[in-house]
């Protein structure tokens, strides 16, 4: 195996403050691809299409962006955003400033893992596994901050990074511990 492994960005979700409130209605009321239905959700949901993106849009002038792969479609998707509420009237930076607040990403290690021994291993330090429920193990790390799913197939999906380095160093984190316990 060799001993860098490939790290697939698969999400960047991202907030920001655009405004100090926000009308909602007026917001679906003129753009297209706005929805919000107050009962089911309290905020409205906007998709861009190219690149494609989602957002949640709150009254308190707060976003939520997910589905760009990178910060720079982060960065596209809410000057769109910025820009078509600006079209419709609303007082909105040409480039709100945002915060990328998780990275979701994925690798494969390149052979299979042994779930229980893994488990028996590290002593269920930081660990979540019920077979009966979920097929993966869910493992937390401290520094960085992170969990990883584990799958026996050898995929790993990493969550709670702010940055790609950051899922980097979690992967390490849990192969040297692998490693050390000789598990792989």
């Amino acid at each position: 195996m060799s001993e860098e492994v490939d790290i697939k960005v698969e999400n960047v979700v991202a907030n920001a403050k655009i405004a100090d409130e926000l009308d909602l209605k007026y917001i679906e009321s003129k753009i297209e691809n706005a929805v919000f239905t107050k009962k089911k959700f309290p905020g409205l949901v906007y998709r861009t299409e190219n690149p494609k993106a989602a957002f949640l849009i709150f009254r308190s002038g707060k976003v939520v962006c997910t589905g760009s792969k990178t910060e720079e479609g982060v960065r596209k998707v809410m000057d769109i955003l910025a820009a078509d509420l600006r079209r419709i009237g609303l007082d909105i930076d040409e480039h709100p400033e945002f915060k990328v607040q998780n990275i979701v990403a994925s690798a494969n290690i390149g052979k299979e893992l042994n779930l229980g021994a893994i488990v028996v291993g590290l002593e269920l330090e930081g660990m979540e596994y019920e077979p009966e429920v979920f097929p993966g193990l869910v493992y937390r790390i401290e520094d960085p901050k992170s969990a990883i799913l584990i799958f026996s197939s050898g995929r790993l999906v990493i969550t709670g990074g702010k940055t790609v380095d950051e899922c980097r160093r979690s992967v390490k984190v849990l192969l040297d511990k692998l490693k050390e316990l000789k598990l792989i």
